[in-house]
């Protein structure tokens, strides 16, 4: 599902992410572990397309998500497989105010030119299956914190990506909210066979995914259970 080989990252002189190497299999929950200021978010990103690693030269850097090679992508095909292929979920929702729950969810679908009575029954679906439907018409600012990341959980998933990115997906979440958002990840890993990378300092998340890796003075290293 990711096959990531010498990843490098570089902001000036200071190297953060120091030719890390992964090989994430579908259908896995595999959880990324570290302090803070350790690289872990720029890694997800990295891995995620949204950030480029940093190419050294005489070393050979590859990064494939369902096969693909991403980083010979123009910016145009890189957008696409985004859009058709990956689901983001970060910290802080960033849902559009204006817009309600439904239109929400659905705005992938529709920037993927799919079929719109299609797009709005999916997202119906899917917000229904996450328990939120009656807020349907409803505005973000009047969804409580732990409604507005499952609404962003179902905008995640309504393109029916590949592998889905959480970068501290429960961090603004109190326990309750945090563990209901938890057991949702591993609900649709079991049910839909989503794969889930993700991010985070909850070590109960981490403790519930297949595997869990720690990042650490730039590399990345498993934590046997």
């Amino acid at each position: 599902m990711i096959q990531a080989e010498n990843i490098y990252k570089s902001f000036g002189k200071d190297e953060i992410i120091k030719g890390v190497n992964l090989f994430i299999k579908k259908g896995n929950i595999v959880c990324i572990l570290g302090e803070s200021g350790s690289g872990k978010s720029t890694l997800l990103q990295i891995l995620g397309t949204l950030e480029k690693p940093t190419i050294k030269k005489k070393i050979k850097t590859i990064l494939k998500i369902d096969g693909k090679e991403i980083l010979s992508l123009s910016d145009r095909n890189l957008s696409i497989l985004r859009n058709q292929t990956i689901g983001f979920i970060f910290q802080t929702p960033n849902l559009l105010p204006e817009f309600t729950a439904l239109e929400n969810v659905c705005l992938p679908g529709f920037i993927r030119n799919n079929n719109k009575k299609y797009v709005v029954k999916k997202a119906e679906f899917l917000l229904k299956k996450l328990n939120i439907s009656k807020y349907k018409n409803s505005k973000p600012e009047e969804l409580s914190g732990g409604q507005q990341q499952r609404l962003s959980v179902a905008r995640s998933l309504i393109n029916n990506p590949k592998v889905i990115f959480a970068d501290e997906p429960s961090g603004n979440l109190d326990k309750k909210n945090a563990d209901k958002l938890h057991n949702l990840f591993v609900l649709l890993n079991k049910e839909l066979k989503k794969t889930f990378l993700i991010v985070t300092h909850n070590l109960q998340l981490a403790n519930m995914a297949n595997i869990k890796l720690k990042i650490k003075n730039g590399k990345v290293y498993k934590i046997k259970k």
